[in-house]
């Protein structure tokens, strides 16, 4: 099995190194894919020390799910992947978590692994009563409004098959470029008849560097959201 793992990154120069260090202590030779939105290009240099990484540099800061789709473009385009990881650069994502992740996206056949803060034996980890509230919250409303049978619709660590990223790069990425594409995605794989599980993990609240989420991005979200609300209608009515 190969395997690729899309890293979306913003402004994550003190977060990268460990990351990628973490990354591969669990997997053998992945290709890894960092698609960086940063104004200067420090992640480039703090990488270089690294073999097999493909490093995107878009220069301004373009959305967490455009960035995830522009990896997923680059992946596809190359020989011998069959399996894509997505994660965040924050370290918010454990990646001691990714090998049981992939025994049961492989044991179950899936076209989509979540990673699921949001099941009994998840957690979240340093978030504030507010922070937690909130995203429950919007995770309720999605879940409300979709109907889809999954806890988690915002988590960005995930494990897709190459079709189902074949897909994706097809169908989504119009509704928005921040990360309610999650969301869009989604719908596409579920009520399309892919395969969709998720998993229980630990979700840490960064340690260093600031958080990319603002209230115009959380606004984007909720416009979104109903214009993925009415891509559901239309494709369950097919």
């Amino acid at each position: 099995m190969s395997i690729a793992i899309i890293i979306p990154a913003f402004k994550e120069s003190e977060n990268i190194e460990k990351l990628v260090k973490l990354i591969l202590e669990v997997l053998k030779k992945p290709l890894i894919v960092i698609v960086d939105d940063s104004p200067n290009r420090e992640i480039e240099n703090i990488i270089k020390v690294f073999k097999n990484i493909h490093y995107i540099y878009r220069g301004k800061k373009l959305g967490r799910g455009s960035a995830v789709i522009e990896g997923m473009k680059n992946i596809v385009s190359k020989e011998n992947i069959d399996t894509i990881i997505e994660m965040d650069a924050d370290l918010s994502h454990d990646p001691k978590e990714i090998e049981k992740n992939l025994n049961t996206f492989n044991k179950n056949n899936l076209d989509l692994l979540i990673s699921s803060r949001y099941l009994k034996q998840s957690k979240i980890i340093n978030w504030s009563l507010k922070r937690k509230f909130f995203s429950f919250l919007s995770n309720q409303l999605t879940k409300f409004l979709l109907k889809i049978p999954v806890t988690d619709y915002t988590n960005g660590f995930r494990i897709y098959s190459r079709k189902s990223v074949e897909h994706i790069i097809l169908n989504c990425g119009k509704i928005g470029d921040g990360f309610i594409i999650l969301s869009e995605i989604l719908v596409e794989l579920y009520f399309n008849n892919y395969k969709v599980k998720e998993v229980p993990s630990i979700f840490k609240n960064r340690i260093r560097g600031e958080s990319s989420v603002n209230i115009k991005e959380v606004l984007n979200a909720l416009i979104g959201l109903l214009k993925i609300y009415n891509k559901k209608k239309l494709l369950t009515k097919r």
